[in-house]
């Protein structure tokens, strides 16, 4: 009873305040207009940097997905690229000297030029190892040898690293120098 009493003597006391001034109620709607549309304005702006967002967001993830969908396939071709390399390595010079063995041997060769101008037009680089400095972002350390080098130079390239773009595809694993 005593809240419908307090409701009734404020709409009679602002009834009151109207008619004694009405450029007072004027002023009040106005002024609640006014931040209403300050509200709705604010809220939309926050609206609409919320789509920019969303939409940055989702260029950056398509052209990434463009840009490195083939990191999974590409990480698999290396397997066979170190394959190549190393059947090539282990040909005696003999025999790429012998007539019978020259065309195997021409041919693999051009298979390893034909599979790096492949990762070449797709980004896929191979890491320089030897004579830097270990850098754990894309070199894996092994083991540490003695050496005459600077402790922490890689000396020794186990297996070679691979960047696709500007993400690492595999690391290289090398031995380092080790402090004397």
């Amino acid at each position: 009873m005593m809240i419908e009493e307090n409701a009734t003597e404020a709409a009679d006391l602002r009834e009151e305040t109207a008619e004694a001034s009405p450029e007072l109620a004027e002023h009040d709607r106005t002024n609640a207009l006014e931040a209403e549309l300050a509200e709705a304005k604010k809220a939309a702006l926050y609206a609409h940097a919320e789509a920019q967002n969303v939409r940055r967001r989702a260029e950056k993830e398509a052209a990434d997905a463009r840009a490195y969908a083939a990191t999974s396939f590409a990480r698999d071709l290396l397997s066979v690229a170190d394959n190549l390399e190393r059947g090539l390595a282990t040909i005696p010079a003999e025999l790429r000297a012998d007539d019978k063995f020259k065309a195997l041997v021409t041919g693999l060769e051009a298979t390893g030029r034909e599979l790096e101008s492949v990762f070449q037009r797709h980004g896929i680089k191979k890491i320089v190892a030897m004579g830097e400095k270990l850098d754990p972002n894309f070199h894996q350390a092994m083991l540490e040898m003695p050496s005459d080098k600077e402790p922490g130079t890689v000396v020794q390239e186990m297996q070679a690293g691979y960047v696709i773009k500007d993400r690492l595809l595999r690391p290289a694993l090398v031995a380092v120098a080790k402090a004397g």
